[in-house]
């Protein structure tokens, strides 16, 4: 291997080395313990260690890097503790995640490292929010993702490069072309001759980089950084290299051919640097066994200390305590004057008001800037705020979730419009498996808002009618609210807005122009998890949120039923169990409304959570009341029987009757 002539000095010379060095003998390490069974898993990075330790060493400590499994030389070169590592790969509480996640499926805001997930692709999007903050603040800083070749056919890699393109966002997206997804060669993966070439599309600046030469890497992409920090854009960055090892080690390599494993056998980042420092008269036999020896001793020190920890233990109240960051809740007031204003305007003045209370809160979503949102609910917001915090996106759900989940994590806030509740499905992905999972992993804050304008009966069809919130009500880590009056929308959107935790804001876009109510002028906020008792009597229990509350309202009128409760839940998680235990105790009959299709929805779940609480305080069977078991259709008369509010009379009649 060739080196490229350069001005490094001897120090950074010898810097390098140790660095590649020190992640090659853990690694070594590592592969003795796996075989004894004292570790689980291992992914090996041996012969990628110039692309881990070149780039984490041109960046600076304040700069984060967003590295993946083969990447341990980022975690050694930001200084991350070997007891912690090696306590994380055992599980052990002294680790990252409390033995809750493995690997390198972690991060330290500490060491401004995010890990990874499984899921691979929303981790550049991650780095596009980070990136972002840094771009609002005007911080010149520059963020790095690493990502691998297999990971470049995830449609988040490409939402991700258009977003960062389009915003010229500081990030260097660093690929990994190492041969193999696990054992499906390159050809297999994709058509172009080099992955860079993909940047092209983007209007994106791109490189081809020697992946095996630590001194390529480290000089190219430090002058890369610095002119990014100079000039702000996205860089997209193929280091060519090859995975000596199987995707994990019990994969193995007998797939891959002996010629191409001899071949890069023979391109060993370290050996072939080390013979280099020894041609240069830099290292010695002497100075190579002593910095060996001061690893070897440091690995197994820290070895001792993360063996002798005691496995972590199961305490019910601090898993379930962990799952949201704590929010301390503060009670705003409304004042005294108020306006009669329709439920979309609550919405927008709840959001403007928290714009001007949170200087640090981004709105995203498509044409929700010069045009104000599909339904006008950030008009004239960019002229208030500017193009920094009212931000088109392209039609990219799943990166611009991503996205918003690195604002939370370089300490902002980010609103997310769904233009339709449907089409979070493109972005269900981040959603799910990485805002609602990763303050329980390694407590980092998700402090994110999706907005979702959702609901039937306005003729909208299949794919703009939806109303999804089962969706989301079943994974932790999420909370969700649901408000189905004016003053209610604001009030609960701002406290959203306040807590540190996901939130999924459901806005029924049927009741956005149809619902008036009187709502305070001034910022407020309500709680989560308190339902509204709307009417109280003692025949009946009405339990429902949304549009549902209107429909049970009219139905009670309609029906002449004045002695009933109608509780409105407003927020589904946290869910007030309390209140609807009250309820049901105090009339023995229930009926669960909901405009979601029946089986799996909130319906079922209250049905069965009052059957074991209640069930000898129930007059007659619990009673669920919904739309059919078919997608939401368009024509008006098939719309009309979809929703719920015939069968809901129905239903009434024959509890009451029971």
């Amino acid at each position: 291997m060739e080196y490229p002539n350069h001005s490094l000095s001897k120090d950074q010379l010898l810097m390098l080395y140790q660095r590649m060095l020190k992640p090659r003998l853990i690694e070594e390490k590592m592969l003795i313990l796996l075989r004894q069974g004292k570790i689980s898993k291992w992914f090996s990075g041996i012969g990628q260690e110039a692309i881990s330790v070149g780039v984490a060493s041109s960046l600076s400590d304040s700069e984060y890097i967003l590295p993946m499994h083969r990447n341990l030389g980022v975690f050694t070169s930001r200084q991350v503790p070997l007891n912690r590592l090696f306590s994380q790969w055992q599980g052990k509480a002294g680790g990252f995640t409390n033995g809750r996640d493995r690997s390198f499926h972690f991060g330290s805001n500490q060491h401004r490292i995010v890990g990874m997930i499984s899921h691979l692709g929303p981790q550049l999007g991650v780095a596009n929010g980070i990136a972002l903050a840094d771009l609002i603040n005007k911080r010149k800083q520059v963020t790095a993702v690493f990502t691998g070749e297999g990971a470049t056919s995830e449609g988040d890699f490409h939402e991700a490069l258009n977003i960062a393109a389009v915003w010229n966002l500081p990030v260097l997206f660093c690929i990994e072309n190492n041969g193999y997804g696990l054992s499906t060669p390159v050809e297999e993966q994709y058509k172009c001759a080099n992955l860079a070439d993909k940047g092209i599309g983007y209007g994106m600046e791109s490189h081809i980089l020697d992946g095996n030469n630590i001194i390529e890497v480290y000089t190219r992409v430090s002058e890369i950084c610095e002119s990014i920090r100079r000039d702000p854009r996205p860089v997209l960055l193929e280091f060519k290299t090859f995975r000596m090892r199987g995707h994990e080690e019990a994969s193995g390599t007998k797939y891959v051919p002996q010629e191409l494993m001899d071949f890069w056998a023979a391109r060993d980042p370290l050996e072939n640097f080390a013979s280099y420092l020894k041609d240069e008269r830099i290292l010695t036999e002497v100075l190579e066994v002593r910095l060996k020896k001061e690893i070897v001793h440091e690995i197994n020190d820290k070895l001792s200390e993360a063996f002798d920890e005691e496995p972590v233990p199961f305490n019910e109240t601090k898993e379930l305590g962990d799952l949201f960051k704590p929010f301390n809740y503060q009670e705003v007031s409304p004042g005294d004057k108020t306006n009669e204003i329709r439920l979309v305007d609550a919405v927008s003045q709840g959001l403007r008001q928290s714009m001007e209370r949170h200087p640090n809160l981004v709105l995203m979503g498509q044409d929700i800037a010069e045009y104000g949102g599909v339904f006008k609910v950030t008009e004239g917001f960019l002229k208030q705020f500017g193009r920094d915090r009212v931000r088109n996106t392209p039609i990219c759900e799943s990166a611009v979730v991503s996205t918003a989940m690195g604002l939370s994590v370089n300490e902002m806030k980010a609103v997310v419009e769904m233009q339709f509740a449907d089409f979070v499905s493109s972005g269900f992905n981040p959603i799910v498996n990485y805002l609602a999972k990763v303050h329980y992993r390694w407590g980092q804050q998700a402090d994110v808002v999706i907005r979702m304008p959702c609901g039937a009966g306005v003729g909208a069809g299949p794919f703009h009618s939806q109303t999804n919130e089962a969706w989301f009500t079943k994974v932790p880590g999420l909370k969700v609210a649901y408000p189905a009056f004016p003053a209610d929308a604001k009030g609960l959107l701002t406290t959203a807005i306040n807590d540190p935790n996901p939130v999924l804001f459901f806005e029924h876009k049927g009741l956005y122009r149809s619902v008036y109510g009187e709502v305070p002028e001034a910022y407020y906020t309500i709680p989560f998890g308190k339902a509204a008792l709307l009417r109280s009597g003692n025949a009946i229990s009405l339990i429902t949120y949304g549009a549902g509350v209107h429909w049970a309202l009219e139905a009670l009128d309609e029906m002449g039923i004045a002695d009933a409760d109608l509780l409105d839940l407003r927020t589904l998680c946290p869910l007030d169990v309390e209140a609807v235990y009250q309820s049901v105790r105090k009339t023995g009959k229930v009926l669960l409304l909901q405009e979601d299709s029946l089986f799996g929805g909130i319906a079922s779940d209250l049905s069965a959570l009052i059957n074991e609480n209640c069930f000898e305080y129930l007059d007659a069977p619990v009673k669920r009341v919904a739309s059919l078991e078919i997608p939401v259709p368009f024509a008006a008369a098939l719309e009309k029987e979809y929703l719920p509010q015939k069968r809901l009379r129905l239903a009434l009649a024959d509890l009451l009757a029971y």
